[in-house]
């Protein structure tokens, strides 16, 4: 069987484009000096650590990534800060804790101010590029300031429409990602380079390519793991023939793991147990240097970034808050037994770990997580402490029983968060096409919870998980237009959790899908009540109103909306659109100027303003938002067919009669 399995992917291997698409004729790179080494960072989403053969597992899914390991050092032990994508690249490539960078959710904001690997890389002369293989690392959406210090982000996702490919729209397979690498290597080898890929196949749903969706028909996530252990096995082929490979730094990591029912948990986000927190990590440095090292000692994601800062010969910044590995590899195989039991020689690293996923979605409890020594301390309203040596997997909770030891550890935790937080800043607020996108993904947007009261708050996410679970499965319903499975899976939802808000939107939102307006209605509208401060709620309760040809109390909710996240150049768009239809022109025109401020590339507003001062006897005023919504989007024959209007009333008649032709020419292709 292993003989057959080795053949079908050497035969699938043997048709990847990767391998095709970079150029023959390309010469061998220069070496790069010792200062200056090209880095390569390859990040695997949602992979866990059990599933490697360098890590133990038998199941036979990494033959690449277990060869590169002979030529690596492994970590053993590394856990990611959150486990969720955005955050936890966040801690991984800015080198802080996401309470001082306060990139603790999805869709938060990279400050400036924050430092960045990709940005002082770049600073210190590397031509820097990334490839992202789905929409939760796009810079236009849920992870703004991610493209800083690139030269080349590649994140251009956009929401999936009815019968089309995810992998055409919200997601990409690792081998267009590869693909797409090794076309911008293939150009870029002058100077010393900074290239990061991110595989996002392993994360669900579960729907690896053939021939690993046949082979691994009973256990699709681990086809994925192995599809994408093969993708990266021909990306590191491509670099060795072609003198990239042998004298690169390349580190590869996941995110964050995944749960299959242990403690309760179906995916990720709620929990921070090892199944969704410990993490594969790799380091190979040039030339093979200490090659076949393992270190067992704990380490952070967030140490990956001085790291390479260090491999590059670079100073790490002293707002960079975690440390380099480097001290740790130096000092060879680390002897975790004696680090536990508390050697003085050894200088243990604890390691910190959030989500704010529960308290974001549904109103509940924050879960922090403090390892060190043996221990694995949760700070939750019912706190847990797992002696890891004896209870690998969590299993017995030693909190009531052993009150001094928890309460030791809870003040470490609290002493480290309290060192390492910065001021918090305004919560995000994402808009409606953001929160779109993130479900298509299967995530709750941030401003979906319910008022947090401090009862609310209290509660323990793990009294709360099968509800969860529920409630991302009614997500996936939604994804793949199980409509009426998933208002029933929502319906079950909020009557035995009559207080989330977030189970009222979803499913007034479901039912507003299926036209049952005059249902979704009263289900909306307890949205606003259970969360008022939810501009998504207002929103979709306004849309619903519209449906029902309602406009006037259409108003108050897309006006609220505004009020709830005013930095949305969609809500003002949509605050603007309701004004012009109750014909208050002065109000249209201020909320289509508020949209154009935050973003003057937004295609509706350009063109729906454009239309308006048109149709008011503006010709002049028109022209310019006509113009810019024809360069956003040049296939819109109703942006043509009003710029020929405005033309045609300035009298630039050739300009009329060339735009009148484009739009008839752009009906003529739409499809009927």
């Amino acid at each position: 069987m292993q003989l057959v399995r080795r053949l079908l992917l050497f035969l699938f291997l043997a048709q990847c484009v990767g391998l095709a698409a970079f150029p023959k004729t390309v010469k061998k790179a220069p070496v790069a000096s010792a200062a200056r080494p090209n880095i390569i960072l390859i990040t695997l989403d949602t992979t866990r650590a059990d599933r490697m053969g360098f890590l133990g597992s038998e199941r036979g899914l990494t033959p690449n990534l277990d060869a590169l390991a002979t030529q690596s050092v492994v970590f053993t032990r590394a856990y990611a800060q959150v486990p969720l994508t955005t955050p936890s690249h966040a801690a991984l490539l800015t080198g802080t804790y996401p309470q001082f960078s306060h990139l603790e959710d999805l869709g938060a904001p990279l400050r400036p101010e924050i430092p960045y690997l990709p940005d002082l890389l770049h600073g210190h002369g590397y031509d820097t590029a990334a490839f992202l293989g789905a929409y939760i690392l796009d810079p236009g959406a849920t992870a703004p300031g991610f493209d800083r210090g690139f030269d080349v982000y590649d994140a251009h996702f956009h929401q999936r429409k009815p019968g089309e490919d995810r992998y055409k729209s919200v997601e990409r397979r690792a081998e267009d990602v590869a693909n797409r690498a090794l076309g911008w290597l293939s150009r870029h080898q002058q100077r010393p380079f900074f290239i990061w890929l991110h595989f996002y196949d392993a994360h669900d749903p579960y729907d690896p390519p053939e021939p690993f969706k046949s082979h691994y028909a009973s256990a699709p996530y681990d086809g994925e793991i192995a599809y994408t252990d093969s993708i990266v096995g021909s990306f590191l082929e491509v670099l060795r023939k072609h003198g990239l490979y042998q004298n690169a730094v390349i580190a590869i990591a996941a995110d964050h793991g995944e749960a299959f029912g242990e403690h309760g948990e179906e995916r990720h986000g709620m929990f921070l147990y090892d199944e969704t927190i410990h993490v594969p990590l790799l380091l190979k440095l040039p030339a093979g240097r200490m090659g076949g090292k393992r270190v067992e000692e704990r380490v952070a994601l967030a140490e990956v970034a001085p790291t390479l800062l260090e491999a590059a010969g670079i100073p790490a910044p002293a707002a960079m808050q975690a440390q380099s590995l480097f001290a740790l590899m130096d000092a060879g195989k680390m002897d975790a037994a004696k680090s536990s039991s508390g050697d003085k020689g050894k200088t243990e690293r604890p390691i910190y770990s959030e989500t704010n996923y529960a308290h974001r979605a549904f109103g509940w409890s924050e879960l922090r997580s403090w390892r060190t020594g043996k221990y694995l301390y949760v700070e939750a309203p019912k706190r847990e402490l797992y002696d890891q040596s004896s209870d690998p997997d969590a299993g017995k909770n030693l909190a009531g029983g052993a009150k001094a030891v928890a309460d030791t550890l809870e003040s470490q935790l609290a002493d480290f968060q309290q060192k390492t937080s910065s001021v918090r800043t305004e919560p995000t607020k994402l808009d409606p096409t953001q929160a779109e996108k993130l479900r298509a993904l299967g995530y709750l947007a941030s401003d979906s919870a319910s008022t947090n009261s401090s009862e609310k708050a209290a509660v323990d996410p793990k009294d709360k998980i099968e509800i969860a679970n529920k409630f991302h499965r009614s997500l996936v319903d939604l994804e793949e237009d199980r409509y009426d499975e998933a208002i029933a899976e929502l319906s079950e939802v909020v009557r035995l959790e009559p207080d989330i808000a977030s189970g009222h939107l979803e499913l007034g939102r479901a039912l507003v899908h299926r036209q049952k307006y005059q249902e979704a209605l009263p289900v909306l509208r307890t949205a606003t009540e259970k969360n008022p401060s939810s501009g998504m709620a207002h929103y979709e309760l306004g849309l619903a109103l519209i449906k029902t040809g309602q406009w006037e109390a259409a108003l108050p909710e897309m006006q609220a909306a505004v009020v709830c996240t005013p930095k949305s150049a969609q809500l003002h768009f949509y605050s603007a659109a309701v004004h012009l239809r109750l014909k208050h022109i002065p109000e249209a025109t201020a909320e289509f100027e508020n949209s154009l401020k935050i973003d003057p590339d937004h295609f509706l507003a350009n063109l729906k303003y454009g239309e308006m001062l048109f149709k008011v006897g503006d010709a002049a005023g028109a022209l310019p938002k006509l113009m810019r919504a024809a360069k956003v989007d040049p296939k819109s024959a109703e942006a043509h067919a009003f710029l020929a209007d405005a033309y045609r009333q300035l009298g630039q008649l050739q300009n009329a009669s060339r735009e009148r032709a484009k739009a008839a020419e752009l009906k003529n292709q739409a499809p009927e």
